[in-house]
């Protein structure tokens, strides 16, 4: 049977059983990707703006204004610097503990699912090397049967161990290439929104304990 001639369906059904896992992983890998994706767009703000117009408030000592503004920014930089604003008057290690606990909450909701998005990089190849080692056991069965009954073995009584074989581990490797592409250009956003953090908490806690 031609392989561009067969079905989406027809091709997952000569794969296998250990077609069924790496289908399920390609539904969570889509899930966890198209969230974090619409979570970082979300997330997304003008760090320099936002934290200039901070500033500016508490610098005219505009506490209630600066507040109001953390609030209605819906990202985790805006909470962490709201912990910091709320101990505005307080000495320099009670403001940057109050902005420690923020992040230990924050951060956490950056990198959700992400270990997930990880493991089901991970394990696809090993999925796809299971599928090999199911199917090379099949047509192992199939020439022990045949030889058994002193049948002569052809090409064709082997093809279906060696279809399922082949097809989990192209299976597994379409599955496994665009998770790590994914993962790693998440890691990288959140890297860089943990650094921005950083920055914007230590700038703030500078100015309100000059």
């Amino acid at each position: 049977m031609d392989l561009w001639k067969m079905s989406l369906w027809q091709t997952f059904l000569a794969g296998g059983p250990v077609m069924w896992p790496i289908l399920l992983g390609s539904v969570f890998a889509m899930a966890i990707i198209l969230e974090k994706f619409w979570y970082m767009h979300k997330i997304k703000i003008d760090m320099q703006d936002f934290l200039s117009s901070i500033l500016s408030r508490m610098k005219h000592h505009q506490v209630r204004e600066a507040l109001d503004i953390c609030e209605k920014t819906k990202s985790p930089i805006a909470h962490i610097l709201k912990a910091g604003i709320l101990k505005y008057d307080r000495p320099r290690p009670q403001i940057k503990e109050a902005i420690e606990d923020a992040s230990l909450y924050e951060i956490p909701k950056l990198e959700r699912n992400l270990s997930m998005l990880a493991t089901i990089a991970h394990i696809s190849p090993l999925l796809g090397l299971l599928g090999t080692v199911t199917g090379m056991v099949r047509c192992f069965q199939t020439i022990q049967v045949k030889s058994s009954a002193f049948h002569p073995v052809s090409p064709g009584d082997l093809a279906g161990g060696i279809w399922e074989a082949l097809l989990t581990t192209v299976a597994g490797l379409t599955l496994a290439i665009p998770c790590f592409i994914a993962y790693n250009y998440l890691v990288n956003r959140v890297n860089n929104s943990v650094l921005e953090m950083e920055k914007a908490s230590t700038e703030l806690v500078n100015f309100l304990t000059e």
